[in-house]
């Protein structure tokens, strides 16, 4: 899937830039900075001479060719999720409980549409997913977020498991997408609503207690310029009170691949963007305070320097 993803709790210190979260309708005396958008002359210093912009971002050649391949692969996607949701509504949700059928065609999306277009991400630390899915374990995935790359690099990384994202809640009216959201039974936030995100921290615990894996950018946003932001802490709230470990992620130049403003990638992943996996952090034993702060380490521990947090 290529999707932005929130987290449920929403911390009113900071705004950052790219757009306004459930903290602006709070009491904070923090002001909300606006977007700033590219100029055509920085769009083509990223994409080269063929670059043209649209009203909903960018496109070169390669990202027209991306554009069209996701489309035709998202057809019979879209088809077979529709489906599934005939068949959870005629059997009252009693058949695939889990909804593991709707995540396995979007991985097989995901992976197709990668390696069609190479931007399958080169992925280190494998044999410590394989250790611990040995387990059989639920846990909390948690990766740093710096452009809608991230998404399908995730799902490259977990692999052929039952997870479930954290999304917002505007991914829902995306053609396509949103209905592999709805169908899958992923999670979607309203941030702006404080029940809302109380009902998503519920619906995660008890996710987590059921044995299904979450993924979530505990950023809460996407990084304009790759380094890491300030974290949120729903996911390591989530995690704490299900007593789930969470396995810390690092990516490394997604932001180069399909960089802000752009509609689709700009240009092929492979040989520039990696993923990369760290050892489980249990959360028994930690405050919640300590477990985030755990994490953020071992994900600043695999990122290049111009992306460590300043």
């Amino acid at each position: 899937m290529s999707a932005t993803s929130t987290e449920t709790e929403q911390v009113p210190k900071q705004i950052q830039k790219e757009e306004p979260t459930a903290a602006t309708t709070t009491k904070s005396t923090t002001t909300v900075v606006t977007k700033k958008k590219k100029t055509y002359q920085e769009l083509r210093a990223e994409g080269g001479p063929f670059t043209f912009n649209t009203p909903i971002g960018a496109l070169n050649p390669f990202a027209l060719y991306y554009g069209i391949t996701s489309i035709v692969l998202g057809i019979p996607w879209f088809i077979s999720c529709k489906l599934c949701q005939l068949l959870y509504f005629i059997t009252g949700n009693r058949f695939d409980k889990k909804r593991r059928i709707p995540v396995f065609l979007s991985h097989v999306w995901g992976v197709t549409l990668m390696r069609l277009t190479r931007c399958y991400p080169t992925i280190k630390n494998l044999d410590i997913l394989q250790d611990f899915y040995k387990e059989n374990r639920p846990a909390m995935f948690v990766a740093n977020h710096c452009s809608w790359m991230d998404i399908p690099f995730l799902g490259a990384s977990i692999g052929w498991r039952n997870y479930k994202l954290i999304s917002k809640k505007e991914l829902g009216v995306v053609p396509i997408l949103g209905t592999a959201i709805r169908a899958g039974g992923h999670i979607m936030v309203d941030r702006t609503d404080r029940r809302s995100q109380l009902a998503t921290l519920k619906q995660g615990i008890n996710y987590l207690k059921d044995g299904v894996h979450l993924c979530t950018f505990p950023e809460g946003t996407r990084s304009r310029d790759g380094r890491m932001l300030k974290f949120k802490n729903g996911a390591f709230k989530m995690a704490y009170k299900a007593g789930a470990p969470i396995i810390p992620i690092s990516i490394i130049n997604s932001h180069k691949v399909m960089p802000t403003g752009w509609m689709m990638a700009m240009r092929p992943a492979h040989g520039l963007a990696e993923v990369v996996v760290h050892e489980p952090v249990e959360s028994e034993g930690k405050t919640e305070e300590e477990l985030a702060q755990a994490v953020r380490q071992s994900m600043i521990n695999g990122l290049p320097e111009d992306q460590v947090p300043l």
